[in-house]
């Protein structure tokens, strides 16, 4: 890593900011900063994304605004070795983007199967049922990594975005006590 690099993280880490690229320059943005922006993403597909938010905002509501596909395809975009993303913790095997693209499919698709809609077409009272069956078994028509691990893990990474920030720690009345204080609220 060069110094220029190394900065950039670290300071990228003081600031709770990814590195996200605006007109050919990388920029310290949050998740929700780079969703206000309209930054477009590099490894998740639309298809992706709608499926991907649909399910967070069933497992989290707000965190589609707090920037979660940004924030997941950013993370599919960097070097494995620095992957933030819980699969990465729980020993999923590189690139990451095959795990969620795989989960989103078989999402969808089971989806397509029970509801002959998408999943992110589903009303929200049904997704939420949805969900619950994924939680707790592979349902008919999935393929991909097993259900319920799937619906862990994009639950840990949802739960990372919303509740991992200064105002995160607010919303859940627990003072946020770091190490560094970051220079500017994400």
């Amino acid at each position: 890593m060069t110094s220029i690099d190394r900065r950039m993280v670290l300071k990228g880490a003081a600031l709770a900011s990814l590195a996200y690229t605006v007109g050919g320059a990388e920029v310290l943005l949050s998740p929700r900063e780079a969703l206000a922006q309209g930054i477009p993403l590099k490894v998740l597909t639309a298809d992706e994304r709608a499926a991907l938010e649909a399910l967070g905002e069933t497992l989290l509501p707000g965190v589609k605004d707090a920037g979660l596909a940004h924030y997941v395809d950013q993370q599919l975009s960097v070097d494995p070795s620095e992957c933030l993303l819980l699969g990465r913790a729980l020993g999923i095997m590189p690139p990451y983007a095959d795990f969620y693209r795989a989960g989103l499919a078989g999402l969808d698709q089971s989806s397509l199967k029970a509801h002959g809609v998408k999943f992110s077409e589903l009303a929200p009272e049904k997704r939420a049922e949805f969900v619950e069956q994924i939680r707790q078994k592979v349902p008919e028509g999935w393929s991909g990594p097993p259900s319920p691990f799937f619906y862990f893990v994009s639950r840990g990474d949802a739960v990372d975005v919303y509740y991992g920030t200064v105002e995160g720690f607010e919303r859940l009345g627990i003072p946020y006590m770091p190490h560094i204080i970051p220079i500017k609220r994400w």
